[in-house]
């Protein structure tokens, strides 16, 4: 009996015909507060499309409206593998072949033909500015042609192997770019260093940066951003080891020097500099 009423309590709750109720609320009842809710949830809608218009009008599609970027910019070397890590044996082909192709691929856009066709000819050690004239903007921005004969033996052209079938491997080494960034307060263009870590100092050898004393011009800066500046090269310093010893590893760090751009700190350890390791075999 007990049950009998239980379940005729529960089919009421669910649907009382006495006061035509569907659980517990009459149909204006239901009406009401459906209607209430489409109203809340089309003004939370509403103010979430106003809110995304107005910050969408105070973006620039050209650069960030406000820039909470690294004080200084990160480095990366090329050819790039996996752990930073350049391995290989003289004696076997495939195992540098790969290096010398990846250096091709990303030299392609720097050649010299290339260049001339899409960018300027700069005045070298100045910074090469350019201005927006008030709500006028100056887009798309010239950039300077960096061409791939300056690395001269690190080019590919006189060398198709870049040293590393002898021995003499070449590294290029690049700036993160950074939008707006003046590297220089008094015209000295910053400049790249590589070493041997201490276990490492008698093995690294002797060095050579193309171009020389592994500088970037000022006139690749500042930069203004992939949309402003379609055609931005980025400037290249590479290395070249000459009589590193062989059939080591030998772990190698390199260092951005500018007196615009801070050094890292403990926080950031990576910032400004790059470590990676190489190994030539010959057996």
């Amino acid at each position: 009996m007990a049950k009998d009423n239980e379940k005729s309590t529960w089919k009421e709750f669910v649907w009382n015909p006495r006061t035509r109720e569907f659980l517990g609320r009459t149909a204006s009842s239901w009406g009401l507060i459906l209607l209430f809710y489409l109203v809340f949830y089309i003004f939370l809608a509403g103010m979430f499309v106003l809110t995304m218009y107005v910050m969408l009008q105070t973006l620039d599609d050209h650069k960030p409206t406000y820039q909470d970027r690294l004080a200084t910019p990160g480095m990366m070397i090329r050819p790039k593998s996996e752990a930073l890590e350049i391995s290989y044996n003289i004696q076997n082909t495939e195992s540098w072949d790969l290096y010398a192709k990846a250096l091709d691929t990303f030299l392609g856009p720097y050649n010299n033909s290339l260049q001339t066709e899409k960018n300027n000819e700069c005045l070298p050690d100045q910074y090469f500015v350019q201005e927006d004239s008030g709500d006028v903007k100056n887009n798309p921005k010239r950039s300077c042609q960096f061409n791939r004969t300056v690395l001269e033996g690190c080019s590919g052209i006189s060398d198709r192997y870049y040293g590393y079938h002898d021995g003499k491997p070449c590294i290029i080494i690049k700036l993160n770019r950074v939008i707006g960034m003046l590297p220089s307060k008094d015209g000295e263009a910053p400049y790249v260093t590589c070493g041997a870590k201490k276990e490492d100092t008698d093995k690294i050898g002797e060095l050579l940066y193309f171009p020389p004393n592994g500088t970037y011009n000022l006139m690749y800066y500042p930069y203004y951003g992939k949309k402003a500046q379609v055609n931005y090269s980025q400037p290249l310093v590479a290395v070249k080891f000459l009589n590193i010893t062989t059939n080591e590893d030998i772990n190698i760090e390199c260092k951005i020097h500018a007196n615009n751009i801070p050094t890292g700190t403990e926080r950031d350890k990576f910032a400004g500099k790059i470590s990676f390791k190489l190994r030539i075999n010959t057996k």
